[in-house]
């Protein structure tokens, strides 16, 4: 079984809280794929890979560059259900929905705590996951943008 987590956020946007989550998965030479909704919101993240900080970035990949490519590339950020890097872990942010959460060690929902739809929506994941068996975890911010574990 794998494990979900639903990281929802309440302090932090999802473009401040996201690179230091997947420089965490790169230290632990973990492949990512990120999913998004929309072709318009794989561009956004590209950027923000290549920029959140001024003295590094993210190597990454996007479905704007051949597939071909996606296994030299630790983290692919996509908005289609695949994954072409070969990931055990799979993020899934801006309200997409991932086919499941088979054939990943980790799932992970970023939920935008500000956006009544997206916790509506988390909350239903958390039904569907819960009911396939696998092991779930919540975390939310604190007031420091800290996550802690809530359930």
């Amino acid at each position: 079984m794998s494990e979900v987590l639903f990281y929802h956020l309440t302090e932090h946007t999802l473009e401040r809280a996201l690179p230091g989550l997947l420089e965490r998965c790169i230290e632990r030479d973990w492949k990512v794929v990120v999913q998004t909704d929309s072709s318009g919101h794989i561009d956004i993240l590209d950027e923000l890979l290549w920029t959140f900080r001024d003295e590094s970035f993210l190597p990454h990949g996007s479905d704007d560059e051949a597939s071909s490519q996606a296994q030299q590339h630790p983290i692919w950020i996509t908005d289609t259900t695949s994954n072409p890097n070969g990931a055990n872990v799979r993020f899934v942010v801006n309200g997409a929905i991932p086919a499941g959460a088979d054939g990943y060690d980790r799932l992970i929902y970023m939920i935008d705590g500000r956006d009544e739809d997206a916790v509506a929506s988390a909350r239903e994941r958390w039904k569907v996951e819960k009911s396939a068996g696998h092991d779930l975890t919540y975390w939310q911010q604190d007031e420091m943008g800290r996550w802690s574990k809530k359930a």
